[in-house]
């Protein structure tokens, strides 16, 4: 029997052999394979809980030397230009996650693949100098990520981030974060420099107040605890912070776009988004595999009002529509975060970044001249 928790709904975890420490529950085919393939998975993590030891890592990193890095942004809706990930794949391992699909163009799964191997674009500082100091180059915000996290765990090894920071700073080039991880705290140095001439703006995710809900949304991402504390410090540092309240899951966390939006203007965030959860590509079969393991008893009803909000089915891949939902469900989360904005925001904004102080060829003891 499932038990209500203020904040949402603590998951049955012992149901169907659930694998803990991850969000995907096995790696469904890759559209792109001709053929299905078998992927071992005696080698699964699981968090320290609940008495329990967990398995040794064994996630893997994969150096891979791109092209190109800065990537041009066709979508209309995603509120972005142009976009950097340093790494591919992400060990956070959230259950919803758009990005796992990219994960099957390199021959890997949309499931646990994601989320253990993960690709490591060594040489992104080099090619992001290379495009911020090209005479063809006319500076524009440049979000990290957009796709995976910049500061998900391989980070701390590999600090490509924190690399791309210091281009960026180097060139005096707007940037845009997008994280869910308190380790963006560890660059507060760059990111205070970057500030002071309204460079950076730092977007953190915060999709519940239930600690029971992010552990198993969000298996191996930092407590919500630590990223309201993050958005304080960084509002207390002159960096601006816009709270993403996203996706919003009906039957899960939906309920809670009030106290969300309340939380994260109380720690100092200057304007907050949200999406409603859509489930393309794979990410429906994975979703669906994870929410009947962790939820069974509501399993159905959350699939069917996920469904309600685009039209009956799991995914909606029309522009201007897919993030935010169509039907009354919809409406509802929408009239909610309208309220609160009027409630919690009034008198705030994210301020636009400055594009006017590039200096694509002025680096170092050229800037004397």
């Amino acid at each position: 029997m499932e038990i209500f928790h203020i904040f949402g709904y603590i998951p049955n975890m012992e149901h169907k052999k659930y694998i803990r420490g991850r969000g995907a529950q096995g790696n469904p085919p890759n559209k792109f394979l001709q053929h299905r393939h078998e992927t071992r998975s005696d080698f699964l993590e699981f968090c320290e809980r609940e008495g329990e030891t967990a398995r040794p890592v064994q996630t893997r990193y994969l150096p891979i030397f791109p092209k190109t890095v800065v990537n041009k942004v066709t979508s209309p809706d995603v509120g972005m230009q142009w976009s950097l990930n340093p790494y591919q794949g992400c060990e956070h391992g959230c259950i919803y996650c758009y990005a796992r699909n990219t994960h099957e163009y390199w021959g890997y799964s949309a499931g646990l693949d994601f989320e253990q191997t993960i690709l490591i674009k060594t040489n992104a500082p080099q090619l992001l100098d290379e495009k911020l100091r090209s005479s063809n180059w006319k500076a524009a915000p440049i979000v990290l990520s957009g796709n995976t996290d910049c500061y998900q765990p391989a980070e701390q090894q590999f600090r490509l981030t924190r690399q791309c920071l210091e281009v960026f700073l180097k060139y005096r080039h707007p940037v845009g974060i997008i994280t869910k991880n308190a380790a963006v705290l560890n660059d507060l140095d760059l990111l205070k420099a970057l500030a002071a001439d309204g460079l950076v703006g730092v977007n953190v995710s915060v999709t519940s107040l239930s600690e029971e809900t992010r552990r198993v949304l969000e298996p191996r991402t930092t407590t919500i605890q630590k990223r309201l504390e993050t958005i304080r410090t960084l509002t207390a540092n002159d960096i601006p912070v816009n709270a993403m309240l996203a996706p919003i899951i009906p039957g899960i966390n939906s309920h809670e776009v009030l106290p969300l939006a309340r939380a994260v203007a109380e720690h100092g965030a200057l304007s907050f988004g949200l999406t409603v959860v859509r489930l393309n590509g794979a990410i429906g079969q994975i979703f669906t595999e994870w929410i009947r393991k962790t939820m069974p008893g509501r399993a159905e009803k959350v699939l069917q009002q996920i469904a309600a909000c685009h039209g009956g089915s799991l995914n909606d891949s029309r522009f201007g529509v897919r993030n935010k939902g169509e039907g009354q469900l919809s409406k509802q989360i929408h009239a909610m975060a309208a309220l609160a904005k009027r409630k919690y925001f009034r008198g705030r904004s994210f301020p636009k970044l400055d594009t006017g102080l590039h200096e694509p060829y002025k680096s170092g003891q050229l800037r004397m001249f």
